[in-house]
C-alpha cells in the first residue's frame, strides 16, 4: 500500500507553534510513509525570516520524497510591488525553483499546481490554461493503474461547516478538467479544518463514471485553525491499495501529546461509487474496510 502524510498551512512567523512543528516532525518519523505532502501557506508574511525558519523545518525532516505547492500567505500581500512584480521571489528561493510539478513514484504520479494567483485572485485562487495542459500531459504520461493526484492550496470543495468560504474561482472548469484526466484524488489546504468531500457531490460524475475524492489537511502547525478545529492541528494520512484509498484525518490531543487518528474515509478506486465514510464515535467504517477508527477526538 502506497502512504502519504499530508500536512498543510504551517505559516512560520506568528502564528507557527514550535512545539507541534516538533510532534509532527517526529509524527513523519515514526510513520515512514513513501510520500510527505504540503500543500501551500509555508509563511505568515512571506518574509525573508520566516522563509529561512520553514526552509530549516523542511532539512530536518526525514530524507523521502517531498511534494510541494504555494499558498496565498507564500506571496506577499501588503508588499504590492513585489507582489506584482516578483510574488514568488522568496518562495523560489527557499523552498522550491519550480511553481509547478510533476513528482513520479512506485504506483503513482502526483502533479502540484500554483494557485495562488497573486495578481487576480490572491485569496480564493486560480488555476489557468496552461496550467491544465501541464497538468494533463503530466497524466498522460502515467502508468495504468497508478493514482494520480493533483496538489493544490485552494479548495474545490466548500468545507461542510457553519462558515462559509469562497471556493478556487473557476472550479468547475478545473474538476471538470481533472476528471478527464483521470485524476482521483485532489489534495488541498487553505481553510485551516481537516474535510473530505467527492466529485458526486459537486458536478455529475465524468466519462465513465470517473469521481474524485477531494481531500483537505487542517493547519498543521499554526494557531489558526477554524471551525470545528479551532485552536487545533492536523494532518491526513492515506493508503492507497489497488482497490481502494483510507484517508484518516489525525489531531493534535494535548492529554495525549501527539497527533492520533480520529476520522477515517474509505473510498474504492475506479467506478464501482463510494463506500460510507463514518465519523470516529457516530458509526463504524462499512464492513468491508480494513482500517478502524481508534479514537474520538475532544
Amino acid at each position: 500500500m502506497l502512504t502519504i502524510l499530508h500536512g498543510s498551512d504551517l505559516h512560520f512567523g506568528k502564528p507557527f507553534n514550535a512545539e507541534i512543528a516538533g510532534v509532527f516532525r517526529r509524527a513523519i518519523e515514526e510513520r515512514a510513509p513513501d510520500l510527505l505532502v504540503l500543500s501551500g501557506d509555508f509563511t505568515q508574511r512571506a518574509k525573508v525570516k520566516e522563509y529561512q525558519e520553514a526552509r530549516a523545518f523542511l532539512r530536518s525532516l526525514p530524507d523521502l520524497p517531498l511534494v510541494v505547492t504555494p499558498g496565498n500567505h507564500d506571496v506577499p500581500l501588503y508588499r504590492v510591488w513585489e507582489r506584482l512584480l516578483a510574488p514568488h521571489r522568496n518562495y523560489r528561493r527557499f523552498i522550491s525553483p519550480e511553481l509547478d510539478t510533476v513528482t513520479n513514484l512506485p504506483g503513482a504520479t502526483v502533479v502540484a499546481l500554483d494557485s495562488s494567483a497573486p495578481r487576480r485572485a490572491i485569496v480564493n485562487g486560480y488555476l489557468s490554461d496552461r496550467q491544465l495542459l501541464f497538468a494533463s500531459d503530466a497524466f498522460a504520461g502515467a502508468i495504468e493503474g497508478d493514482v494520480r493526484i493533483a496538489v493544490l492550496h485552494h479548495h474545490l470543495a466548500p468545507a461542510p461547516d457553519y462558515e462559509s468560504d469562497q471556493v478556487l474561482r473557476g472550479w468547475q472548469r478545473c474538476l471538470d478538467a481533472f476528471q478527464k484526466m483521470g485524476v482521483e484524488l485532489v489534495l488541498g489546504g487553505h481553510l485551516h479544518r481537516a474535510y473530505v468531500a467527492h466529485s458526486a457531490d459537486l458536478r455529475p460524475p465524468g466519462e465513465g463514471g470517473r469521481r474524485m475524492v477531494i481531500a483537505h489537511s487542517g493547519t498543521t502547525t499554526s494557531t489558526r485553525g477554524r471551525a470545528r478545529e479551532r485552536n487545533k492541528n492536523s494532518f491526513n494520512q492515506i493508503g492507497i491499495a489497488g482497490d481502494h484509498m483510507v484517508i484518516t484525518h489525525h489531531e493534535f490531543l494535548p492529554r495525549e501529546g501527539e497527533f492520533v487518528p480520529v476520522r477515517s474515509h474509505v473510498f474504492p478506486r475506479g467506478t464501482r461509487g463510494f463506500l460510507r465514510s463514518e465519523v470516529a464515535g457516530l458509526g463504524a467504517v462499512e464492513s468491508n474496510s480494513s482500517v478502524p477508527v481508534e479514537r474520538e477526538a475532544e
